[in-house]
């Protein structure tokens, strides 16, 4: 039996309410993450989206993890596409090696039952 456990997340950003703020990112100012550019550009990685309640809503895997976070929320083919406005927290695993990440983010969906991942699926 291999023992795997999830690491802590290196970046946790949550929805915030700015009332008239100037914000860096244009994502910021629609969604209402304000710490988006926390989120390193060119590293690889995990990406989790938790809802207010903390239920995991979404993961996914990225080569260039900021990039990948804002084309969820502007894609049209986004799995979370219909429920954007349900994320309210973001957090960000720093995985470089691809292997990794593919064992990681299979094993978090399947361990937290992510609700919005229908592909990689084991737990029904």
């Amino acid at each position: 039996m291999i023992k795997i456990e999830i690491p802590n997340p290196d970046i946790v950003i949550t929805k915030s309410r700015q009332v008239g703020e100037k914000v860096e990112a244009p994502l910021s100012s629609i969604y209402g993450f304000t710490d988006y550019n926390k989120i390193p550009r060119d590293k690889g990685g995990i990406i989790l989206f938790f809802n207010a309640n903390d239920d995991l809503l979404f993961v996914g895997k990225a080569r260039k993890l900021r990039p990948r976070v804002k084309r969820h929320f502007e894609d049209t083919v986004s799995p979370i596409k219909a429920h954007r406005d349900e994320v309210y927290k973001i957090a960000v695993l720093v995985v470089e090696e691809p292997m990794d990440r593919e064992i990681y983010e299979t094993y978090i969906i399947n361990t937290l039952h992510a609700k919005y991942n229908i592909e990689k699926v084991f737990y029904k």
